[in-house]
């Protein structure tokens, strides 16, 4: 059985995960040099952006300060994700390495938030950990097509073009 979280508990672990996915994203857009990838990352942090804000709205903590100061805190460079990042960065990877990174976060935080909205009360903020799980499986979609965009691999919209009955 999982860890039963109090809602102050899910939505301040809610908060630091779209804060690090929007740092995440907006360091593999500020080093992507396939611009059709920089486009997709810098779409993605925004989005996380909107999670963090909606998250925000239900959160009576103290702990992160206001929204505004939070989100322009330094990102947190130990967040193991973000230090693979910076390693396919130094390898020269970045858009292969960053997207397959992206798909496993993207994952992970669909079962996590999948989780935590079932053991929520509040209708309001279980609502928003389903809406988010809703558009975070949108996220997974866009990344991975635009995996098999960078890795060469036959795109959904072609597939008529390569693949008979």
């Amino acid at each position: 059985m999982g860890k039963e979280y109090t809602l102050h508990d899910a939505i301040s672990l809610a908060i630091k995960a779209e804060k690090d996915s929007m740092d995440f994203y907006r360091r593999a857009a500020s080093v992507a040099k396939n611009e059709r990838a920089k486009k997709v990352f810098e779409l993605l942090a925004n989005e996380e952006v909107g999670h963090l804000k909606a998250f925000f709205d239900h959160y009576k903590g103290g702990d992160f300060g206001d929204l505004n100061t939070y989100m322009n805190s330094p990102v947190d460079k130990k967040n193991p994700t973000y230090m693979k990042l910076e390693k396919a960065i130094s390898e020269d990877m970045v858009e292969q390495k960053a997207l397959e990174l992206a798909l496993i976060e993207e994952k992970d935080c669909i079962g996590q938030y999948t989780q935590l909205a079932e053991g929520v009360v509040d209708p309001n903020v279980r609502a928003v950990f389903k809406r988010v799980v809703k558009e975070t499986e949108g996220h997974y979609a866009l990344i991975e097509s635009e995996y098999a965009h960078i890795m060469g691999m036959v795109h959904e919209s072609d597939q008529d073009t390569y693949v008979r009955e």
